[in-house]
């Protein structure tokens, strides 16, 4: 059975560093880093490098900017494992854009949202799954943009539901929201 972290807050909050860096990682065989962000651009082909950097060797990256599911089965075979899935949110834009697949409309979206929370309490691994925190802002301007954001909501409150920890980065600062034993 799992055993599901979801590490929330916004842009640079400090999520990954805490994903990674919690201080018991090296209890945790494999480890494994499953990264759903894509080079469009120099810069961003920048910051997915420094992030691969910023990286102990013993983590196995695994780039999946669409089949998510699918990659969460293939590399959680292990109750000893830790999956870090980072992040939702750009799975999720991805998605929504047809970046590395073929875009989907936002119920279809939902509906892999409903497998993917029958699926994870199922696995046998640690699972960190970080997720920006968007609705804290202004409201959209743009249909595209209400939609990311709802759809960046539902998914919160589904991955908080069936998780065994909450955390909200604030400021580089964890601040636990939920914790079942």
């Amino acid at each position: 059975m799992a055993h599901i972290e979801l590490i929330l807050g916004g842009a640079r909050s400090g999520k990954s560093r805490y994903a990674l860096h919690q201080g018991d990682e090296d209890s945790f065989h494999p480890k494994v880093f499953l990264a759903t962000a894509t080079a469009h651009d120099n810069e961003m082909a920048r910051r997915i490098d420094r992030h691969r950097g910023e990286r102990d060797p013993q983590w196995q990256t695994v780039e999946e900017p669409y089949g998510v599911l699918d990659a969460l089965l293939k590399h959680s075979a292990s109750p000893r494992g830790l999956l870090v899935l980072d992040c939702a949110t750009l799975w999720i834009s991805n998605l929504l854009c047809g970046v590395g697949g073929k875009k989907l409309t936002p119920p279809e979206i939902e509906t892999l949202f409903e497998k993917l929370f029958r699926v994870l309490p199922e696995l046998n691994v640690n699972l960190r799954i970080i997720s920006n925190e968007v609705g804290l802002g202004i409201v959209p301007e743009t249909s595209l943009g209400r939609e990311f954001r709802d759809l960046q909501g539902r998914f919160n409150q589904s991955a908080a539901s069936i998780a065994h920890q909450v955390v909200l980065l604030v400021a580089g600062i964890p601040v636990q929201i939920k914790r079942l034993n």
